[in-house]
C-alpha cells in the first residue's frame, strides 16, 4: 500500500491517499499515519480511498480507531472515493453511517473549512 500524506495547515487537516491495499500488513502504517498528524495538531483527517482496491478487517478497525482518537481529540475522520470492497464491508457492519463519508475530496475540504471556521469563534 502507498500512503500520500499531504498537510493542509489552513484547515489544521490531514489528507491521506490510500491506494493498493489496506490489510492486516499494511494497517500499522496508516495508524502510524493517522496517530502522527493528530499529535502534530491536525485534527481533520480526510482518507482519499479512490485508489484502495482492497481492504480487509483489519484495515476496516484501522480506519475505526482513527475515527475514534479524532473525534476524542476534538477533531473528525472523513472518507472519500469509498467504493468496492471497502463500500461494501462498511455496508454490511453498518460502519458506513459511523463515518462522514464524501462524493469528492472538495466537499470533505469543505467541511475541513467549516469545521475550522467553527473553532475560531
Amino acid at each position: 500500500m502507498l500512503i500520500t500524506e499531504v498537510p493542509r495547515a489552513e484547515f489544521a487537516c490531514t489528507i491521506v491517499v490510500l491506494s493498493g491495499e489496506l490489510d492486516a500488513t499494511t494497517s500499522p502504517r496508516l495508524d502510524k499515519v493517522l496517530a502522527e498528524a493528530l499529535a502534530a495538531g491536525r485534527m481533520r483527517l480526510i482518507i482519499d480511498a479512490r485508489a484502495l482496491a482492497f481492504c480487509d478487517s483489519s484495515g476496516l478497525r484501522t480506519l475505526l480507531i482513527g475515527l475514534r482518537h479524532a473525534f476524542a481529540a476534538g477533531g473528525w475522520l472523513g472518507l472519500v472515493g469509498v467504493h468496492g470492497v471497502l463500500e461494501r464491508i462498511m455496508r454490511i457492519t453498518h460502519l458506513y453511517e459511523a463515518f462522514p463519508v464524501h462524493a469528492d475530496l472538495a466537499a470533505a475540504l469543505e467541511q475541513a473549512a467549516r469545521a475550522q471556521a467553527r473553532t475560531r469563534t
